[in-house]
């Protein structure tokens, strides 16, 4: 009789330790898979590239020497300035650092055609005899307004600027601008469509300005961002009237 009791007991106890490890073997499959591997984490940079936005217009100078540029531009109480700190508006002009050959001028300082292109003509003149080539870009995506200008030693090679009419037309049309198919009005051609269907070539003028200083230059938003913190550059204002 005890015998039995005994038995009974003992098949009693493993079949309730059998329950228990099928029991925990089921709560394991059913555990998502994701569960046995530590959390990734991921790092945002301070900085991006898309971060940086690209003036409304600038010039591209042939140069490495801020100083002469500097002096040329006439700038009135200059100081060292990062290329964030000068998209930023930290002064009338920012003359970035040297970049593959070509120094960049930006800000609300240079002169503008749809304001005054005469004034914009003598600016660029003036600049150009003594630096040098020297381009002109300008792309207003709120008016439309748009403008290139290429210059060497004082002579206009190439000028296109359009403000609701052609206010500057200088120089034979270029390769590059054949191969983007830029389109240029002369003085009196009219700007109107021919349908509702034709794309709108002001509009299409204005986002292939970048592409046209890539080519004949540097377009500013492509620039390297490890330069952009870490070079410095000149801002200050000009000290006369162009």
């Amino acid at each position: 009789m005890l015998l039995m009791l005994f038995s009974l007991a003992l098949s009693i106890g493993t079949m309730t330790v059998l329950f228990i490890i099928h029991h925990v073997r089921q709560r394991r499959l059913a555990a998502p898979a994701s569960a046995s591997y530590e959390p990734v984490m991921f790092t945002v940079p301070v900085l991006s590239h898309a971060s940086v936005r690209r003036p409304p217009s600038w010039l591209a100078i042939k140069s490495r020497n801020l100083r002469t540029v500097q002096s040329a531009l006439g700038l009135h109480n200059p100081k060292p300035c990062s290329f964030l700190e000068g998209l930023a508006g930290e002064g009338k002009l920012f003359i970035a650092p040297p970049i593959q050959g070509w120094i960049l001028v930006l800000g609300e300082g240079l002169p503008q055609p749809d304001d005054d292109v005469d004034i914009c003509y003598r600016f660029l003149i003036n600049i150009s005899r003594r630096l040098g080539e020297v381009q002109f870009y300008s792309a207003n995506r709120i008016t439309s307004n748009h403008a290139w200008v290429r210059l060497n030693r004082g002579r206009v090679v190439r000028a296109y600027a359009w403000a609701g009419k052609t206010l500057w037309h200088q120089g034979r049309k270029t390769a590059s601008e054949e191969a983007l198919s830029l389109r240029c009005l002369d003085y009196t051609e009219a700007a109107e469509r021919s349908s509702l269907s034709e794309p709108d070539w002001i509009i299409s003028n204005v986002e292939k300005v970048p592409l046209l200083a890539a080519r004949w230059s540097l377009d500013p938003a492509c620039i390297d961002e490890r330069l952009l913190e870490t070079e410095l550059g000149i801002a200050g204002k000009p000290s006369r009237r162009y």
